[in-house]
């Protein structure tokens, strides 16, 4: 004859609640993921955690403070309004490097030559950790400058546009009210100029 089965006993303790989600831990693929679902807090995060980065990029683009300062506050907002658009098919902050680029390539069209200096000293890193090669593009950035100041607002803005920011002919025709064969006598004008003065600085 078998023993009687005991009943078990019902569990005194209530089982312990998850603890609350650290965002700030999380990978930004995962907030990416959770953002594009509408998840505000992995919003909130991605925005905190890339702030820095996108401010810094800015200051290097553009040469007034302010204008910068907005361009940074302008490509967060674009990365809330704009998170469902990012596809994946690259890196995350590759995509929001971009969205601030173009940003301040907008701002700089829309403000003029004046509020960009993309030639001055380059703050990031030498890939190459070669402290000779930094302040070799240091001092050939900040020549530059020195001879876009040189010649007319007009041919420096479109040389830049141009040169520095990628703008397509027709894209620089847009943003300066230029017809494109204008824009292009003013591109290589500038071009001349600036190799004439740069040739003056080196005899």
């Amino acid at each position: 004859m078998q023993p009687p089965r005991r009943r078990s006993r019902p569990i005194g303790q209530p089982l312990r609640p998850d603890p609350p989600l650290r965002y700030e831990r999380l990978s930004d693929p995962i907030l990416v993921r959770r953002a594009k679902d509408g998840d505000d807090r992995a919003l909130a995060a991605l925005c905190e955690r890339h702030a820095p980065a996108v401010e810094r990029l800015a200051r290097q683009m553009l040469r007034d403070p302010e204008d910068a300062r907005d361009a940074a506050q302008e490509s967060l907002a674009k990365l809330c309004t704009r998170i469902r658009q990012f596809r994946g098919e690259s890196q995350f902050s590759t995509w929001l490097h971009r969205l601030v680029v173009n940003t301040c390539r907008d701002a700089f069209a829309r403000n003029g030559a004046s509020a960009c200096e993309p030639l001055r000293e380059d703050l990031r890193p030498a890939r190459d950790g070669d402290p000779v090669s930094a302040a070799a593009a240091t001092e050939l950035r900040s020549e530059l400058g020195a001879c876009l100041a040189g010649i007319s607002p007009v041919q420096a803005r479109v040389v830049v546009l141009k040169d520095a920011f990628d703008f397509s002919f027709e894209e620089i025709s847009s943003a300066t009210d230029l017809p494109v064969g204008t824009a292009k006598s003013h591109a290589h004008r500038g071009r001349r100029r600036l190799r004439e003065s740069i040739e003056r600085g080196a005899a």
